[in-house]
């Protein structure tokens, strides 16, 4: 993209609806080596907290992109079924992905900032136009605190 901003889509596992997010440089990285299986040979800050709530016996069973406020996505991880604390969603993605874990999103969250991208023959041109869109747009367009987890679209 013009800005250089990274953007996270995530997509509705039984839907057509992305979620896109606005993250930060450190963060991309983080999430782009998880994807790509990267293991760098000191830990990185996601995977240290990894092994942290490893360590200390601990499980994280939901992963959940619970709000947006202000335009930007506020995440939620849950320890062992019971203890939620709140996280920035980057940060929860990056956690989902060292985790193999699936990341929720409340239905609200996604209703209100979704954006619909075609099934079928019209797939491929709802997404050239979806980038189109991205190209000419920056975190700076939308209202808010600037800074990473900002929803695409308000």
């Amino acid at each position: 993209m013009p800005t250089n901003q990274p953007i996270v889509l995530l997509k509705e596992s039984d839907g057509t609806r992305y979620l896109p997010i606005w993250v930060g440089a450190a963060e991309a990285t983080a999430i782009a080596y998880a994807q790509q299986g990267i293991v760098p040979p000191r830990p990185l800050t996601h995977d240290l907290l990894v092994n942290v709530i490893e360590a200390l016996g601990h499980t994280i069973t939901e992963i959940r992109i619970d709000a947006i406020v202000d335009n930007v996505f506020h995440a939620v991880l849950v320890f062992d079924h019971t203890i939620e604390v709140s996280a920035r969603a980057s940060d929860a993605i990056a956690l989902a992905l060292r985790l193999d874990h699936e990341i929720v999103g409340r239905p609200e969250v996604v209703e209100e900032a979704g954006v619909i991208i075609s099934e079928g023959e019209d797939a491929e041109d709802e997404v050239e136009k979806f980038r189109e869109f991205l190209d000419q747009i920056s975190p700076e367009d939308f209202e808010g605190e600037e800074g990473p987890d900002r929803p695409a679209s308000s």
